[in-house]
């Protein structure tokens, strides 16, 4: 059976904002969890339906993937959740982790995903031109983030020391609070989910076991990549507090407009003006490419409008590793400016040829005159 659209499972419009989908999760994973229905195989597939939609939707890499590629930009990613149960990193096995991870900004409690000591994420919106684009490049960035801590190695405890378990929640990093029929688990508020505590911090860092830096990077942007493609550096975003892991760089990327090129996925598109006579007479011309020129043949009589086709003169795909192709749609201009001699030349020419030479014009002349002829009447 074909996968529903994920925006559909929850009930929202594809351009909602993030808090939009966690509210209809809450609402929809309230309604179908299999603590509230017990031996409900059609309730516990729902509940399974809108897990796996808000794993996608709520994270900003996943949902960009579906909304260009649909199921198949995720399907690889969603191993975890098949028929045999709740497998995935956001899948909850209990309603105390589902009440505390979802629904805790709604209670005030703190979650029990992403430990408060783990560093953010850092975003870099990256500008490059088409060619860029095209071939790839390896850029070098300066960001300002926060790096482990040199004198602690991150820990946050004076050098000779080390953190110790926290005794609230016992080196857990979590408590249970029971509210009403439901165990709700939150991050220890003593240790913010670490599960030590630093007795004596570092001078160096003041026990965060971190501390401001700019670092230099060397990325490679890939060969084919798009406008607002995110290319990810895993580690590279804050360092954590107290020894947590670090948070990861995505660099945002931005293409520049083209003063010739319009792109389409893999293909290029442009306009190029030809002249009269080289419409008329055929030609041979210089055509632009992104590898340098290349030479297509006008044939006699092409009309302006037509598009030629240039097969693997567009941009790599950067999916697949293909290149796309150019399309040419040529344009004939007229001529602004003429000399005496020449005016006097395109003259003789209408006069020996007159609209014989022109179908189109002495067809669409024969339909006009058909049309005064039955207004004269």
């Amino acid at each position: 059976m074909s996968k529903r659209d994920y925006y559909d499972v929850l009930g929202v419009d594809k351009g909602v904002e993030i808090n939009d989908i966690k509210r209809a999760y809450r609402k929809m994973a309230m309604k179908y969890h299999p603590d509230r229905n017990p031996n409900d195989e059609k309730a516990a597939e729902a509940f399974r339906e809108v897990t796996e939609a808000y794993e996608v939707l709520s994270d900003t890499t996943k949902r960009e993937r579906y909304d260009q590629y649909g199921h198949a930009g995720v399907d690889d990613q969603m191993g975890g959740f098949g028929a045999g149960g709740f497998q995935g990193s956001h899948a909850y096995q209990d309603f105390g982790d589902l009440f505390g991870n979802v629904f805790g900004d709604a209670f005030g409690f703190g979650g029990g995903g992403q430990p408060q000591n783990q560093g953010a994420d850092l975003r870099y919106n990256l500008t490059i031109s088409l060619e860029e684009a095209a071939v790839g490049k390896e850029v070098e960035l300066e960001i300002p983030k926060h790096e482990s801590c040199d004198t602690c190695t991150g820990s946050g405890a004076r050098p000779g020391t080390n953190p110790v378990p926290c005794s609230t929640c016992g080196g857990h990093g979590q408590v249970q609070m029971q509210q009403g029929f439901f165990a709700v688990r939150r991050s220890c508020p003593s240790c913010q989910g670490s599960g030590k505590k630093i007795e004596s911090p570092c001078v160096s860092c003041g026990g965060t076991g971190r501390k401001k830096v700019k670092k230099n990077l060397k990325v490679k942007i890939p060969a084919g990549v798009y406008e607002g493609a995110q290319v990810r550096v895993s580690g590279e975003g804050e360092a954590g507090t107290q020894g947590g892991t670090s948070g990861d760089l995505f660099i945002v990327v931005r293409i520049k407009e083209h003063a010739i090129f319009e792109r389409d996925g893999a293909d290029l598109h442009c306009e190029m003006p030809i002249t009269f006579p080289q419409a008329t007479l055929g030609a041979e011309v210089d055509a632009p490419t992104l590898d340098g020129k290349v030479k297509i043949r006008i044939p006699a009589g092409t009309e302006s409008g037509r598009v030629f086709r240039l097969r693997g003169h567009g941009v790599k795909d950067v999916r697949v590793r293909q290149k796309g192709d150019l399309f040419v749609r040529v344009q004939i201009v007229v001529p602004k400016k003429l000399t005496a001699k020449q005016e006097d030349l395109l003259k003789a020419f209408a006069k020996e040829t007159g609209d014989e030479v022109y179908p189109e014009r002495s067809s669409f002349l024969g339909k006009a005159k058909d049309l005064w002829d039955d207004l004269a009447k």
